[in-house]
């Protein structure tokens, strides 16, 4: 079986911006989305496009995962990023303010080969037909928070805690793991906050996300180690993959490892860890 992809930090780089595309192949995050969305002005819609694609076509972003936003489709530049981008075959394009099954399904339709769809969840709509979008497409491999957007459509005020988006957050991470996709958490606004965002990942990680998008690279460390598994976690769950495999527990349901009650399903979450462990440490 092939070790999961990490995904603990995934960096916006504005496509427009030819410096900060150099800059992203040598970052240590695990994720660089080359945006033609929000970070991009109008007037700079067609040279961020391009160069998002020379940059795919021309590679050297070694282990991280390389990813293009593209303007959506219900506008002026849509249709030519979705072209553009999947002619040149990143790992994903992700598609901003999806709402349905059929706006997934418009997307998947423009893509080929073994390029994934990613999408974002930030509109009210999309958070009621979770369940619709997840399992629209079988290229559909992840679902990306926009809590940014979200929060502007439910006219909530976020605060670093972010209460107003307890249940949409819950509900993202739920339908990402009920049909098998990777499920990232939305950005932090607070560049140099450095305790609210390390707060903000630990909650992400509380909740189940796999990551965080990031706005700026000196938020990578924070995200990285957020949500990476600690060392007594993995030392906890090898113990208990050693106990379940002993002999004389071969068959059974319920162990004693340590002083402590495990049961197989605490097994299959330990090889989960372990094998994400064993990822972020080959990468």
């Amino acid at each position: 079986m092939s070790l999961p992809r990490p995904r603990r930090s995934a960096l916006y780089m504005p496509a427009a911006n030819a410096r900060a595309i150099e800059k992203a192949r040598d970052l240590p995050c695990d994720v660089v989305i080359l945006d033609l969305e929000d970070a991009v002005a109008p007037d700079a819609k067609d040279l961020a496009r391009a160069q998002a694609v020379a940059a795919v076509k021309a590679g050297g972003f070694g282990r991280r995962e390389v990813v293009i936003r593209v303007n959506g489709l219900d506008t002026p530049w849509g249709k030519a990023d979705l072209e553009a981008a999947g002619a040149a075959n990143p790992d994903a394009i992700l598609a901003p303010k999806v709402s349905s099954a059929a706006d997934v399904s418009a997307y998947g339709a423009g893509l080929s080969g073994d390029t994934r769809l990613w999408v974002m969840i930030e509109t009210c709509a999309a958070i009621f037909a979770l369940p619709q979008i997840a399992g629209a497409s079988g290229r559909l491999s992840a679902l990306v928070a926009g809590t940014n957007d979200l929060a502007k459509e439910m006219r909530c005020r976020l605060d670093v805690a972010r209460a107003p988006l307890t249940a949409p957050l819950s509900l993202i991470v739920a339908a990402g793991r009920a049909y098998g996709l990777t499920v990232l958490d939305g950005v932090f606004n607070g560049i140099e906050d450095d305790a609210g965002l390390a707060a903000q990942c630990a909650q992400g990680a509380a909740f189940g996300f796999d990551g965080k998008t990031l706005i700026h690279p000196r938020q990578i460390e924070a995200a990285n180690l957020a949500f990476s598994p600690t060392p007594d976690e993995v030392v906890w769950s090898r113990a208990i993959v050693a106990a379940f495999d002993l002999p004389e527990n071969a068959a059974k349901g319920v162990i004693r490892v340590e002083g402590r009650m495990v049961e197989r399903l605490h097994l299959d979450e330990a090889r989960r860890l372990i094998a994400v462990a064993d990822a972020i440490a080959a990468a």
